[in-house]
C-alpha cells in the first residue's frame, strides 16, 4: 500500500485516510476541478468548511467524480467545520453544510474555532466591530457549543465530531465536561509551528491531529530550511514531500491544499521518513521554538485569548 493510502482509526473505531485534500483560498472552478482531479489519483479525504464559502463547490466536484463513476459516496471522508455565528445554532450550522455539499452526512464535523461571533452582525459570516476586530460574543462558553455537537451523531447527518484550533487550556475544560471525546482536532501544523505540547496533549486523550498549512504559507522559509532540503536531497524527492511526510510520522493527517493537479498527483508521493531525518526535523522545530522563531501564520483577529503558548 502506497504511504499516501494510509489510514488511521479514530476513537470511534472509524478509519480517516491520512492524506487529505485541502480547500480553503480557492475560486469555485479551481475548487470543482481540484476535488475531481485529487479523487482521481486517489484522494479519499477532502476537507472542507462553511467559513470557506466552497463547499457548494466542493460538493459539485464530488458529485462529479461519484457520477463519472470514480467513486462511491460512502468510500470518500469528507469533512467540514462548524463556523462561528452558528456556534449557538450547531444543527441549523450543520444542515447549512449539508445543503451546500448536496449530502446527507458528513464523516467528520469540526467546531472551526471555540468562539462565537455575533450571528446579528454587519456580516453573515465574518462580522465585525468598527476597530476592525472580530464581533465577539464574549459571554459564549465554547462547551455549550460542544454539547450540543454530541448530539449529532445520533442524528446520522455526522459519523464523528471533533474540534479545530484548540490548545491544551481550551481542551481540558472541554474533556471536563464532555460526554464525547472529540475525534480529532484540527490545527496549523508544521516546523514553524510544531505546537508539541497539543500533539502530546491529543494523543495521550486519543484526539487525532490533522495538520492544516502543513507547509508553512507561501513564501515560507520551510522549503529552504537546511535539513529540509537535506533530507530531500538525501531521499530524492522535493522540500515539500518531506513536510508533508513529516506530519504522518508523527501519527497526523496531513492535509494538503492544491488547485494544480500536477501538485496534487505530486502531493500523494509521501516518504517514509527515516528515524533520524524525524528527529532532525523534530529538533529543527524545537530550536526554532526556543530562539523565539515560532511562526504562526493563521490567527484571526479575534481578541480573544485562545490559550496558545505562542505569541497571536
Amino acid at each position: 500500500m502506497a504511504l499516501a493510502d494510509k489510514r488511521y482509526k479514530l476513537n470511534t473505531g472509524a478509519e480517516i485516510p491520512a492524506l487529505g485534500l485541502g480547500t480553503w483560498q480557492s475560486t469555485p472552478e479551481e475548487t470543482q476541478r481540484a476535488v475531481y482531479h485529487a479523487i482521481k489519483v486517489g484522494y479519499r479525504h477532502i476537507d472542507t468548511a462553511l467559513a470557506y464559502s466552497n463547499e457548494v463547490d466542493v460538493g459539485k466536484g464530488i458529485k462529479a467524480a461519484i457520477d463519472d463513476g470514480l467513486v462511491k459516496r460512502e468510500d470518500l471522508f469528507v469533512t467540514t467545520k462548524l463556523w462561528c455565528v452558528y456556534a449557538n445554532r450547531v444543527e441549523e450550522g450543520l444542515d447549512t453544510s449539508l445543503k451546500a455539499l448536496g449530502l446527507d452526512y458528513v464523516d467528520l464535523y469540526l467546531v472551526h474555532w471555540p468562539v462565537r461571533m455575533n450571528e446579528n452582525g454587519n456580516h453573515p459570516l465574518f462580522p465585525k466591530l468598527p476597530d476592525g476586530t472580530r464581533d465577539i460574543i464574549h459571554s459564549h462558553n465554547h462547551i455549550s457549543t460542544w454539547k450540543a455537537m454530541e448530539k449529532l451523531p445520533s442524528t446520522g447527518k455526522v459519523k464523528a465530531v471533533g474540534v479545530s484550533n484548540y490548545s491544551v487550556p481550551y481542551l481540558k475544560a472541554l474533556l471536563a465536561e464532555a460526554s464525547i471525546v472529540p475525534a480529532a482536532n484540527q490545527i496549523e501544523n508544521h516546523p514553524q509551528l510544531a505546537q508539541q505540547e497539543i500533539v502530546d496533549f491529543c494523543q495521550e486523550k486519543g484526539i487525532l491531529i490533522e495538520a492544516y498549512s502543513p507547509l508553512g504559507s507561501t513564501g515560507s522559509p520551510l522549503f529552504t530550511a537546511e535539513p529540509v532540503v537535506e533530507i530531500a536531497k538525501k531521499m530524492g524527492v522535493s522540500p515539500a514531500t518531506v513536510l508533508l511526510s513529516w506530519h504522518l510520522a508523527r501519527g497526523s493527517v496531513v492535509l494538503a491544499k492544491s488547485i494544480n493537479p500536477d501538485r496534487i498527483t505530486a502531493n500523494r508521493e509521501l516518504v517514509d521518513l527515516d528515524a533520524e531525518d524525524v528527529v532532525l526535523l523534530q529538533k529543527y522545530a524545537d530550536d526554532l521554538k526556543a530562539s523565539g522563531k515560532s511562526k504562526r501564520y493563521v490567527a484571526p483577529p479575534f481578541g480573544v485569548d485562545m490559550g496558545f503558548p505562542d505569541k497571536w
